[in-house]
């Protein structure tokens, strides 16, 4: 049986460890608000921004299409790999290498990493990084989504890689989060837009219109992707800290249970003790 000495220092530190737990909860709960906020309120722009750059895509005939909308006869692809750049958010991490994982690796695969921890992971999985960017610990700004547009021109108008592909954490709600592997590109037409008899008018024409509103739609489907991914890490360890936090409290009530317990049987032993002792000195 432990001492008493001992179950007060095990009481204390876990009580310490209860104490960085829900500090981290506190701050992650900051944060989510204002994340989830900025992730909910962009997905109706995003969603009015991919009908209708397909809808336009869909007017253009096929002997002008622009190069985004066509697929390179190279066998190889291009990963971005969304992460957090620190743990303790749960099974978010892992559950996002499992993916990677999952995915067909036939032909070459390149990989741009954002976030330590998808760097980290594969690195040890041995692929082969182009690119790695730190996550952050702040909502991203808008501003890092260029370096990453301008990887993927590089790759991708430069007839490097067929695909480029997003493998994120998509925001469902604070309990739910789930990795999201989506098709950047190439655009694909939307099947299920149906063409208008009525005759539309563009200014400027549609040629015109189809670069800019196609390299807009690939930034603003990535940096969708960048907050949905900050928004379900801070869910994460927001759900995870509160774990930690509650079972830290069952085990300091467990161990001061433990403790109340040897106290109170040391001192009966003494006065156990105290009696005998008074007995035999009497006899």
């Amino acid at each position: 049986m432990a001492t008493l000495l001992t179950l007060k220092r095990r009481i204390k530190t876990t009580k310490n460890v209860s104490k960085t737990t829900k500090a981290m909860q506190m701050i992650s709960a900051s944060k989510l608000k204002k994340a989830q906020d900025a992730a909910v309120s962009s997905k109706p722009y995003i969603e009015k921004l991919d009908f209708l750059s397909k809808n336009l895509t869909e007017k253009i005939e096929k002997d002008n299409l622009h190069d985004y909308m066509k697929t390179p006869t190279v066998n190889a692809k291009l990963l971005i790999i969304i992460s957090p750049d620190k743990g303790l958010s749960g099974g978010l991490v892992t559950s996002l290498i499992r993916e990677v994982l999952r995915q067909n690796t036939q032909g070459k695969n390149y990989y741009i990493t954002i976030g330590k921890k998808s760097e980290v992971a594969m690195s040890l999985l041995d692929k082969e990084i182009i690119a790695s960017f730190p996550f952050g610990s702040t909502l991203p700004e808008f501003d890092t989504v260029y370096p990453l547009a301008k990887i993927v021109n590089e790759y991708f108008l430069g007839k490097k890689v067929s695909e480029v592909n997003i493998l994120s954490t998509k925001f469902i709600s604070v309990f739910t989060q789930i990795p999201h592997f989506s098709a950047l590109l190439p655009v694909k037409l939307n099947s299920e837009v149906k063409t208008q008899n009525s005759i539309t008018l563009f200014e400027p024409n549609i040629q015109e219109l189809i670069p800019d509103l196609l390299q807009h739609y690939l930034e603003m489907i990535i940096y969708q992707s960048l907050l949905e991914s900050y928004a379900s890490e801070q869910a994460a360890r927001m759900i995870a800290m509160k774990n930690a936090t509650d079972n830290a409290l069952d085990i300091v009530s467990e161990l001061q249970l433990e403790y109340n317990k040897t106290r109170q049987e040391k001192i009966t032993n003494e006065l156990l003790d105290m009696g005998g002792g008074s007995q035999i000195s009497y006899e």
